[in-house]
């Protein structure tokens, strides 16, 4: 969500405004720690308890409140409402699961987005579901994520990894979720014999699995090395587990194939997005409930492919790598789908444009 947001925090930094930014996790800050500038500020979001809540406005007394994708805190809110200071949600996302949990609870639902002044949703379909749950101004402008650029990677890391990995095939497992691990590993193991020298590498989404993952390729008798312990992998690496943050660019840019995570478990799965701007094939399994219309839209134009368990991930990271039209076909696919999707930044700064110049006019 941070990253997704930095960019229109960039352009609001540009016009002149002073950017407070909440968020809840250690990765968020070090994050926007990395990007100083003089009317950037970073706190962490407070309890959503109303005393707390009612003591940091008071303290910063925002002009203006931007929410992004699914954060919903009902007593900010409610507070942000009371003092008469607007609200709106950019970037709205709220599933069909979101929608229909919501729906068991019209009264709250009505009254904590009725809250939002406008709420700007990702897709048609989040725009339906805000509405039917009470938003009053609804409107899809697109996903923010469509216009952030692909991920860093430090040039001589990636430079370091390219070396050791020379021609090898390369499978990425990224962001990864417990439960997901031991298809990807049991996906190798298929394939050890049909493409020789495969280096499949996994990226967790919390890197302090790293170690359980090794334990797991271990026990598989893989040969394992952890990024968390400051080596790279050898000739004879068939696993190697990228635990580090802030490096998923580095390996984006190595992988052809891409299994994204958190979609073979019930998560919903991660983004896309970033795979498929760099040139990668997506694989996903069946749970892609988060971003469910874009992958039904990368699927439709046969920008990714769906698999369900370690077998049909072996035979299609098999076909990709044997088929290199399909490969380039199914890449080039990913790449003008989430192309055609962008433009999401000009059209919520135009939404927001009236608020700003309110406040424009209250400086002078």
């Amino acid at each position: 969500e941070i990253l997704s947001i930095l960019p229109l925090t960039e352009r609001l930094l540009e016009r002149g405004f002073r950017v407070l930014v909440t968020s809840g996790t250690l990765t968020s800050s070090r994050i926007l720690a990395r990007r100083a500038h003089p009317g950037l500020i970073h706190q962490f979001v407070p309890l959503d308890a109303r005393r707390f809540v009612a003591r940091f406005l008071d303290h910063w007394q925002p002009d203006l409140a931007l929410m992004a994708e699914s954060e919903l805190w009902p007593n900010l809110m409610g507070e942000l409402s009371r003092r008469g200071t607007p609200l709106v949600l950019v970037n709205g996302r709220l599933s069909e699961r979101s929608g229909e949990r919501w729906a068991k609870l019209p009264k709250s639902a009505r009254t904590l987005l009725g809250t939002v002044d406008l709420c700007l949703a990702q897709s048609h379909e989040d725009a339906e579901r805000f509405h039917a749950l009470g938003a009053p101004r609804v409107a899809a402008t697109g996903n923010l994520k469509f216009d952030v650029p692909p991920p860093e990677a430090d040039p001589e890391a990636l430079a370091e990894m390219q070396a050791q990995v020379g021609d090898r095939p390369v499978l990425l497992a990224a962001s990864t979720h417990p439960g997901e691990d031991e298809s990807v590993i049991e996906t190798h193991l298929r394939l050890r014999d049909s493409l020789p020298g495969l280096l499949t590498i996994i990226v967790p989404r919390h890197p302090e699995r790293g170690e359980a993952i090794e334990a797991l390729a271990a026990q598989a008798e893989l040969d394992t090395i952890r990024r968390a312990t400051g080596y790279l992998p050898g000739d004879a690496t068939e696993i190697y587990v990228a635990d580090t943050i802030g490096e998923l660019g580095i390996f984006y840019r190595l992988a052809p194939v891409v299994f994204v995570g958190g979609s073979l478990v019930r998560h919903g799965g991660q983004t896309p997005i970033e795979a498929a701007k760099l040139g990668a094939v997506v694989l996903h399994g069946p749970h892609i409930w988060n971003f469910g219309a874009l992958y039904a839209q990368l699927d439709a134009d046969g920008g990714a492919l769906p698999v369900s368990d370690a077998e049909s991930m072996a035979e299609a990271v098999y076909t990709l790598f044997a088929d290199h039209d399909l490969y380039q076909r199914t890449a080039e696919a990913a790449w003008r789908t989430t192309e055609a999707l962008s433009g999401a930044m000009e059209r919520t700064l135009t939404a927001i444009e009236p608020y700003l110049a309110q406040i424009r006019l209250a400086r002078r």
